[in-house]
C-alpha cells in the first residue's frame, strides 16, 4: 500500500457532525500519520499506509463508501437510494389504514408501526446508540431516546412518523449535497481533454492534457476552446474570456500575452508554448479555490440541534427524577413511573424538531413559487443577516452583451456615415458588429457593394465602397484625430468606433454593455432595506466600472479583477464588516459565490457551476426577486424564533403539572400535538409575503 498522501472521495457523508467523527476514527487507525476531511467537496486527504476497506469500517456507522478521487461511480436512482424512506412512509400509511378500516386492530397496527420505525430508523438507531455509549448527545441521539420513549408508552404512530420525518430531512440534505459536490468537479469539463501539440520532431499530434509538458507548443485553430494556459507564440486572435474574467467582449491577443485554458480563440491561427501543467492552469485553480471555500465555510448547525446537546439530558434526568424520587419519599412507583413517561412523551421532539424546518419549507416554496431558488434553510436564514452584496457587473448589473448607446455624425451626410458603417460591419464576425449591425437596422442603412474587404489585426477592418476607401475602427485607427465627443465617451466607459474615409472622418459609434433596466431601483430598494454596502466586482476596466457606479448609485466598486481577487475581496469584507452576498453568472464568479455567507447566481443565464455553486438562483435573471428574498428571510428568521418558543413555552407548562400529579399521558399527548399544530399554523403565514 502506498505511504504518500492519498485522495479520495467519500460517497454517503451529509453530516457535517458525521464528517468530523469519521475523520478521528481514520486517524485512529494504525498507518495513518494525518487525516483530513473535507465536508463540502465530499473528499478525505490521508497521509499513511491505509486500504479503503480499512476507511469503510471508520465510517460504518454512516454506511460511507470511499472510492478513489478519478474513480467513475454509478448513480442509483432516487427511488433506490432513498428506498428505506419510502417503505416506511408505505407502513405508516397501512398503519394508519389499519386503524379505521379494521376493529381491534392495536396488534396490526403496531406492527405495521414497528416495521415502519426500523425501516426508516436503522441507521438513525445505530448512530444513536453509538453516541449513548459515548455520551455524545446530538441531534440523532436526542431522536432515538424520543422514539424509544414513544414505543415504551405505546405511542407506535408517533415513534414511526417522527422517524420517517428524521429520515425524509437526511435524504433531502444528502440529495442537495451531492448536487453540489458534483458541480465542483463538473467545473473541469469547461477545459478540453485533449489538445493539437507540436513538439521538437515537428510533428502534429493529440494528446491528453495530463500528458502534455511545460514547452510544447499548442496549435489552435478559429474557434478552438483554449486545454492549457500558456504564451501565444506566433498568431493574432481575439480571445473570448468570459470563463475566466466574465467580460463578454473579447481581448485582442498577440505575441507573449498570455492566454488561459477554458478560453475560446475567435477568428485567428494561434500557435502557444504550454506555461503550466493542467492541474496548474487558471481553471484548475479556480476548482480549488471553490473548494476550500467551501470547506472554510463551516455549515451552520440549526438552533435545535445546538440545544440538543443540553435538551436531551435535561428532559432524561427529569424524567428518571419524577419516577425515582417521589417513590422514595412514599410515592406508588406505578403512579410516578407512569409520570415519568410522560415526561419522556412531553419531551418529544415533534413539535421542536419541526419548529424550524415547516417555517423554512413554507419560506421556500413561497420563494420558488416567486422566482427565486433558495437551496436550504441554512442560505435563507444567512440572507436575513446580510451586511452587504456584492455584484458581478456583466450579466448581472448589466445584460451581458454590448449595444450602441450614441452616435456622433462628422459628416451633414447622415445616410452615408450610416451605409458605410453598416457596410463594412456586415463582413467582420466581431462581437462590436453585430451591435453595430442591429443598431443599423433600426435606422434603416443600407448595405453597399464593397471591394478589398481586410481586417487590421488589433485596430479595425478597411474596405472599398463606391470607389473609395472607408475604415472602421478603434481610434488607434485614426492617427491624429483629436474629439471632445471621442473622449467624453471613454470617460463614460464606452468603446469608441469610428468611421471614415481618406478624406474625411464620417461618424463615431459608442458600445456599452447596458445595465438592466431594474438595476438601479434594486440598488435603492436594497439601501432602504439597511443594507448598506453594495459593491461591484469586475474583471473590466475602470473607467467603465466607476461610471456604471455613478449611474447604478453603488457604494463601491472594484475593477480588473481576477477570480482569485473577487474571492479575496469577500474574504476581507467578512472579516471586517461580517456577512456579505456575492451575485453572479459565470465561472470566474464560483470562487466568490462559494466563499461568500450567501452565493447568488442569475438563474437562467448563470453557467452551470455558478447555478450549482450558489445558495439561492434568481430564475429569469430578475434582480427585483433580491429585496424580495431579503424581506422574506427576515420574516421567516421571525417566525422560527416564536416557533421555537411556543414548543418550548408548552412543554414548559406541561411539566409544571408535573409537580402536583396532573400531567397523564393524554394530557402529555396533547400538549405534544398542539404545539405541532400551533407552530404548523404559525409558519404558514410566511405564505402571504409577496
Amino acid at each position: 500500500m502506498p505511504s504518500k498522501q492519498q485522495t479520495y472521495r467519500l460517497e454517503g457523508i451529509s453530516c457535517a457532525n458525521c464528517a468530523k467523527t469519521f475523520e478521528s476514527n481514520v486517524r485512529n487507525i494504525d498507518g495513518v500519520n494525518h487525516a483530513e476531511v473535507n465536508f463540502a467537496a465530499s473528499k478525505i486527504n490521508i497521509a499513511g499506509r491505509v486500504s479503503i476497506p480499512e476507511i469503510e469500517k471508520a465510517g460504518s456507522f454512516e454506511n460511507i463508501k470511499v472510492v478513489r478521487e478519478h474513480q467513475k461511480t454509478s448513480k442509483k436512482p432516487l427511488w433506490i437510494r432513498y428506498n428505506r424512506v419510502l417503505l416506511a412512509s408505505l407502513f405508516i400509511m397501512l398503519g394508519i389504514i389499519s386503524e379505521v378500516v379494521f376493529d381491534n386492530a392495536a396488534f396490526i397496527s403496531t406492527l405495521l408501526y414497528g416495521i415502519a420505525a426500523l425501516a426508516g430508523g436503522t441507521t438513525l438507531f445505530k448512530a444513536g446508540l453509538i453516541n449513548l455509549t459515548r455520551l455524545q448527545f446530538d441531534m440523532k441521539t436526542l431522536m432515538t431516546i424520543a422514539v424509544t420513549g414513544a414505543v415504551i408508552i405505546g405511542e407506535w404512530r408517533e415513534a414511526a412518523i417522527v422517524v420517517v420525518l428524521f429520515a425524509i430531512s437526511e435524504a433531502l440534505e444528502s440529495y442537495s449535497m451531492d448536487k453540489a459536490r458534483a458541480s465542483i468537479r463538473s467545473l473541469i469539463d469547461i477545459s478540453p481533454k485533449q489538445a493539437l501539440i507540436r513538439r521538437q520532431s515537428g510533428d502534429e499530434q493529440r494528446i491528453a492534457v495530463e500528458d502534455i509538458k511545460i514547452g510544447d507548443v499548442m496549435i489552435i485553430k478559429p474557434g478552438d476552446r483554449i486545454a492549457m494556459d500558456g504564451n501565444i507564440a506566433s498568431g493574432f486572435s481575439s480571445i473570448n474570456q468570459a470563463s475566466i474574467t466574465g467580460e463578454s467582449i473579447p481581448v485582442e491577443k498577440t505575441l507573449n500575452d498570455e492566454v488561459f485554458a477554458g478560453t475560446i480563440n475567435q477568428d485567428g491561427y494561434l500557435e502557444i508554448e504550454v506555461t503550466k501543467k493542467a492541474e496548474d492552469t487558471t481553471i484548475a485553480k479556480i476548482i480549488h479555490l471553490v473548494e476550500e471555500a467551501q470547506d472554510e465555510r463551516a455549515p451552520s448547525q440549526a438552533f435545535v440541534d445546538r440545544f440538543a446537546a443540553y435538551y436531551t439530558p435535561a428532559i432524561i434526568a427529569i424524567a428518571m427524577l419524577v419516577a425515582v424520587v417521589p417513590p422514595l419519599f412514599g410515592g406508588a412507583w406505578g403512579t410516578w413511573i407512569y409520570q415519568g413517561l410522560a415526561v419522556l412523551v412531553v419531551g418529544c421532539p415533534c413539535a421542536l424538531v419541526i419548529s424550524t424546518p415547516v417555517a423554512i419549507v413554507t419560506a421556500i416554496g413561497n420563494a420558488a413559487r416567486n422566482g427565486v431558488l433558495i437551496k436550504g434553510g441554512v442560505h435563507l436564514e444567512q440572507i436575513g443577516g446580510l451586511r452587504g452584496i456584492a455584484f458581478d457587473k456583466t450579466g448581472t448589473l448589466t445584460y451581458g452583451t454590448p449595444a450602441v448607446t450614441d452616435v456622433f455624425f462628422y459628416t451633414d451626410d447622415h445616410e452615408k456615415a450610416l451605409d458605410y458603417l453598416l457596410t463594412l460591419e456586415s463582413k467582420s464576425n466581431h462581437p462590436l458588429a453585430k451591435a453595430i449591425i442591429d443598431y443599423m437596422d433600426s435606422k434603416k442603412a443600407s448595405v453597399l457593394p464593397m471591394d478589398h474587404f481586410t481586417t487590421i489585426h488589433g485596430k479595425g477592418i478597411e474596405g472599398k465602397v463606391n470607389g473609395e476607401m472607408v475604415y472602421a475602427g478603434s481610434p488607434a485607427m485614426f492617427p491624429g484625430v483629436q474629439s471632445d465627443q471621442i473622449k467624453t465617451y471613454q470617460e463614460a466607459g464606452k468603446t469608441v468606433i469610428l468611421c471614415g474615409t481618406d478624406e474625411e472622418l464620417l461618424m463615431a459609434a459608442a458600445l456599452r454593455d447596458k445595465p438592466r433596466k431594474e438595476s438601479k431601483h434594486v440598488i435603492k430598494m436594497l439601501h432602504k432595506l439597511g443594507i448598506n454596502h453594495t459593491c461591484m466586482l469586475t474583471g473590466d476596466h475602470a473607467k467603465t466600472a466607476v461610471a456604471l457606479q455613478k449611474e447604478l448609485n453603488l457604494t463601491n466598486v472594484k475593477a480588473e479583477l481576477l477570480p482569485e481577487d473577487k474571492l479575496e475581496f469577500i474574504k476581507k469584507f467578512e472579516r471586517k464588516n461580517g456577512s456579505i452576498a456575492m451575485i453572479g453568472d459565470g465561472i470566474n464568479d464560483t470562487p466568490a459565490l462559494a466563499a461568500s455567507s450567501v452565493g447568488i447566481a442569475m438563474g437562467s443565464a448563470g453557467t452551470d457551476s455558478a447555478l450549482e455553486t450558489a445558495d439561492v438562483a434568481l430564475m429569469g435573471d430578475d434582480l427585483e426577486k433580491l429585496p424580495f428574498t431579503v424581506k422574506l428571510s427576515r420574516r421567516a428568521l421571525s417566525i422560527i424564533k416564536q416557533n421555537i418558543a411556543f414548543a418550548l413555552g408548552i412543554k414548559v407548562l406541561a411539566l409544571l403539572l408535573v409537580i402536583p400529579g396532573w400531567l397523564t399521558l393524554w394530557i402529555a399527548i396533547f400538549a405534544d400535538m398542539g404545539a405541532t399544530l400551533l407552530v404548523t399554523l404559525n409558519a404558514l403565514r410566511l405564505l402571504k409575503i409577496r
